[in-house]
């Protein structure tokens, strides 16, 4: 060692934390999925997030007031539209999917920002878009879990914002004005789920 360069001083308390960490093995440190997880708004949730060519950066609810949810189905699998969000050529987005079969959640927009989910811009700016995977002609996809799970987090989104836990404020993508969209359809079990959401 040269003589002009600083001196490294080692204490027993340094060593002891060096070899405390050296012991904690590498997939318990946080890494960048800790703190991507941390990005959910929704905890249950995953975070699998959209491009973001395909929703507009807010501030809402101060930008906008969010006054609404909206259901839509997927007429895709989990997997597929976590790919078409993903992809900024298909200008669209939603921020929660839930899956079918075990009703896991994925956050693929913030809530405080614009999803790109209803066809109207306006409805876009006060509402929060949740996507079931299915297919409206196939209620075999709605399941238990999907609907309990999709029910808990609409519950914890009205409560978050004040939304009324009923019909006029949870609605449907076929309730958008102008839209042509039919979803959630007629096998979605409107009664059963607004009596989950008011008792999640």
């Amino acid at each position: 060692m040269e003589m002009n360069q600083p001196r490294t001083h080692l204490t027993r308390r340094g060593v002891l934390k060096g070899a405390a960490l050296a012991a904690v093995p590498y997939a318990l440190l946080p890494g960048p999925q800790a703190a991507a997880q941390a990005a959910v708004d929704y905890p249950p949730g995953e975070w699998q997030p959209a491009s973001s060519g395909n929703y507009t950066v807010s501030s809402r609810p101060a930008a906008y007031k969010i006054d609404r949810v909206i259901l839509h189905v997927t007429q895709e699998t989990y997997t597929n539209t976590l790919a078409i969000f993903r992809n900024t050529g298909k200008k669209v987005s939603a921020h929660y999917l839930v899956r079918s079969a075990d009703g896991h959640v994925a956050q693929c927009v913030r809530e405080a920002d614009v999803a790109w989910h209803a066809g109207d811009w306006g409805y876009n700016t006060r509402s929060i878009g949740i996507e079931h995977e299915g297919w409206v002609d196939q209620p075999a996809y709605f399941t238990n879990a999907l609907y309990e799970q999709s029910a808990r987090l609409t519950a914890a989104v009205c409560d978050k914002y004040g939304i009324p836990k009923d019909r006029e404020h949870i609605i449907g993508h076929y309730q958008v004005p102008g839209t042509d969209h039919t979803d959630p359809g007629v096998n979605w079990d409107w009664v059963r789920y607004i009596r989950l959401v008011n008792f999640s």
